[in-house]
């Protein structure tokens, strides 16, 4: 547990629900309020940018974890009350029924193939979790992986799982990966270690049951980032890395991009986005340092828009056009790249929305996610109608 400025810091963060961990004295409860969002905006938020950053946060990581529904490394006003609705603590809402929270175990329809070691990074293992469903199909499944948020410097694969659920529930195989962050190294750590996956699901496509001509890949904010990267440069050995499983392509064949920063220097010139070209930013550091601007080659090398042809995969993009993290023209400017390449995409933005929170899980937007993956990796006949 970290270290906290003060008894009355720590039982603040504690009477926000989190159960299992100290006990809190009945009288501590009865005479310390509950925290509004605002007073711990106050208090956490450094940076003045209207949310608080998993490097901001100052209580438990399993409690960042579980507030962060959307998982892009940061806590915004709609996912801390979220966590209140009803009474709710953060453990309960952690512990849904794969809809939301970061469930790793998953409902009980599936099975969850907890840390698989896909490959290797920096010398150590990286891990997967495989969902699968627990009624057996004599055909080989689709795939959809989830790649998490964080600003390329947080966030776990915890919160995937719930996000590939109601896929697998329609016939799919789900995995959600781990990536080196930022902390350990720069760019093209991240991608090299997206795409060792990707192999790693082909090479064992036998074991889990999946077809590796159908895979498709999901990720929010940074997670968007990258699988916008894995949708434009499959056959781009320069990115490859040497994780394992190099016999088998990391291509991808649909992509499902939320939110995701595609143009660094269109972003950090943007009015209003200024303070990410400043050496410390998340942009900065997956370049490994400095200014922003100041690196043309990396600005172009991070770009999933130099990388686009005619052979790339279909893509869905989803963004707010309220996005005080990432504007909304990092988007824009992919399906514009995507449109002149006649490389079939979706473009959809929703009105008000901001960087993540409840706009993006709206029974429209999830209707719209299903429908696109069904239409471009559709399971087969009888198996998606005996789910």
């Amino acid at each position: 547990m970290p270290a906290f400025r003060s008894c009355r810091h720590l039982i603040g963060w504690l009477t926000l629900g989190l159960s299992g961990c100290v006990a809190v004295p009945v009288l501590a409860q009865q005479q310390i309020r509950r925290p509004s969002f605002d007073q711990v905006l106050k208090r956490e938020d450094k940076n003045s940018d209207g949310k608080i950053s998993q490097q901001e946060f100052k209580g438990p990581a399993r409690l960042f974890e579980r507030l962060d529904r959307d998982n892009d490394g940061a806590v915004t006003r709609d996912e801390f009350l979220a966590m209140r609705q009803n009474g709710q603590s953060p453990d309960r809402a952690g512990r849904s029924n794969g809809r939301q929270g970061n469930n790793a175990r998953g409902p009980q329809d599936v099975t969850v193939h907890r840390d698989v070691v896909y490959g290797t990074g920096g010398g150590r293992d990286l891990k997967l979790h495989i969902v699968v469903p627990k009624k057996e199909s004599d055909q080989p499944r689709p795939v959809y992986v989830w790649i998490h948020g964080g600003g390329w410097q947080g966030g776990t694969k915890e919160g995937g799982v719930g996000k590939v659920v109601p896929l697998v529930r329609e016939g799919f195989v789900g995995a959600t990966i781990e990536y080196r962050l930022t902390g350990e190294a720069p760019f093209p750590a991240q991608i090299e270690d997206c795409k060792c996956a990707i192999r790693f699901l082909r090479a064992h496509a036998e074991k889990y049951n999946l077809d590796p001509k159908r895979i498709a890949v999901g990720g929010s904010s940074a997670g968007g980032h990258l699988v916008a990267l894995l949708g434009t440069s499959g056959g781009n050995k320069d990115l490859e890395g040497d994780g394992g499983w190099l016999d088998q392509s990391s291509e991808v064949q649909a992509v499902v991009n939320f939110f995701g920063p595609t143009d660094f220097k269109r972003f950090v010139t943007t009015e209003g986005y200024e303070r990410h070209n400043l050496d410390g930013s998340p942009e900065s550091k997956l370049l490994g340092g400095g200014e922003v601007l100041a690196n043309p080659a990396g600005i172009k090398r991070v770009n999933p828009i130099t990388y686009i042809d005619d052979e790339d995969p279909p893509f869905l993009i989803i963004h707010g056009t309220k996005d005080k993290t990432v504007p909304a023209n990092q988007s824009e400017a992919l399906a514009e790249a995507l449109s002149n390449a006649k490389v079939p995409h979706r473009l959809h933005l929703i009105a008000g929305a901001g960087h993540g929170g409840p706009e993006f899980g709206k029974p429209e937007i999830n209707a719209m996610v299903k429908q696109f993956l069904l239409s471009n990796l559709k399971p087969n006949e009888t198996e998606s109608d005996s789910q």
